[in-house]
């Protein structure tokens, strides 16, 4: 997802450290409402959620060095 802003990608890294149980700074309304435009994350009574297909996004891709 390339076309994600800065501040976007950023957003979703604080959701996915939210998800994980670490502290979050707040999260920019207008980059979280895009998430959620963009099935990243959801609205909640916490605040914004990532979803599993943002948290899919935030995984790192698999190495193809397995070989030794």
């Amino acid at each position: 997802m390339s076309d994600l802003t800065e501040g976007q990608l950023h957003a979703l890294r604080n959701l996915s450290r939210k998800k994980a149980g670490g502290e979050v700074p707040f999260v920019n309304i207008s980059d979280a409402q895009v998430l959620v435009e963009l099935g990243l994350a959801v609205r909640s009574r916490q605040g914004w959620d990532i979803t599993p297909e943002g948290a899919r996004l935030q995984a790192p891709p698999p190495s193809s060095d397995n070989q030794r």
